[in-house]
């Protein structure tokens, strides 16, 4: 596979990411924890989809299949631990900016890598980095100078004759660095009861939506943002003024017409705000109907036997 690039954006200056996914998950018995799923997704695929906006994304391991084309890259000798890996990989960039991660950050989104960025871009800091709910630093959820990166890792090199084995203190306390408090970005899978949180989470009301709009695009190959409020809206008319199977049909339709039409969100804004108006009409109709139409009778109700329901889609 080779290097994703992303369209332009003016928000976001060139950068880079490494993907550091090759340790050796002990704490999980040694499962492929890169490949572990959350929320249908393997976790090494959610933190690509939070870094999706850099130029090359290296990633270090074994190669595995993944959801979108990244470089990859492998510390010598393998298992030669995090400096290492981030040395693998920072030798397969060149942007000024890097962003470098862990690969089992459930909860990392693309907002997160902004700000990373954008605190790094508006100071003279070296890196910005992310800080867990005990205030511990977070080495790899954090947004980097790359020349800042390459010369303490030739120092360190210099001076131990080699980074195998080396722990990452060594290399922060060497940066000046600006830290950043996200609990929720921060919050990494070590353990199987870590993977049981994570999992949990994103299946509580306020999440899971947005948990399964995400899988589903990923794995149909979706890259399109629309205001999921809209379409909700639309099902809801659909299925109080029509009948509750419209609502998948209709929204269904919605996302036909945008795509035929070559549209982006617009197109699918305006397409459901076209079939929402179909719909209110139609409700209105079924409303009137009954009162206004002198040929519709309707049995008392004393007599069930002979009543009859004029709606459309009654029974």
């Amino acid at each position: 596979m080779t290097a994703y690039q992303p369209p332009g954006d003016p928000e976001v200056d060139v950068h880079d990411a490494v993907v550091l996914a090759g340790g050796a998950a002990r704490r999980l018995g040694g499962a492929d924890k890169p490949g572990v799923r959350v929320g249908g997704r393997p976790l090494l695929d959610r933190v690509l989809a939070a870094c999706s906006t850099a130029a090359t994304t290296v990633v270090v391991a074994d190669r595995r299949a993944t959801a979108r084309p990244v470089l990859w890259a492998r510390e010598d000798p393998p298992g030669a631990g995090p400096l290492a890996a981030l040395d693998a990989g920072l030798r397969r960039t060149s942007a000024a900016y890097v962003v470098v991660l862990s690969a089992d950050l459930p909860f990392l989104g693309e907002g997160t890598v902004r700000r990373l960025l954008a605190a790094l871009r508006s100071t003279d800091t070296e890196g910005v980095l992310l800080t867990d709910p005990d205030g511990r630093d977070q080495p790899l959820v954090a947004a980097y100078r790359s020349s800042a990166l390459r010369r303490e890792l030739a120092a360190l090199d210099a001076e131990h004759g080699g980074l195998a084995g080396l722990p990452l203190r060594l290399f922060t306390g060497a940066l000046d660095l600006t830290r950043i408090t996200d609990p929720v970005a921060s919050f990494d899978c070590d353990t199987w009861d870590d993977i049981a949180t994570a999992r949990a989470r994103i299946r509580e009301h306020g999440h899971v939506l947005d948990e399964w709009i995400s899988a589903v695009k990923e794995e149909l190959g979706i890259d399109l943002d629309v205001d999921i409020g809209i379409l909700l809206d639309l099902a809801r008319d659909a299925a109080h003024g029509v009948a509750r199977p419209a609502a998948p049909l209709t929204t269904f339709l919605v996302g036909y017409a945008a795509a035929q039409a070559k549209g982006g969100p617009e197109a699918v804004a305006e397409a459901a705000r076209k079939a929402t108006a179909l719909a209110l009409r139609w409700a209105e109709e079924d409303a009137t109907a009954a009162p206004s139409d002198p040929g519709t009778t309707t049995a008392a109700p004393s007599d069930p036997g002979t009543a009859t329901d004029a709606r459309p889609d009654a029974g």
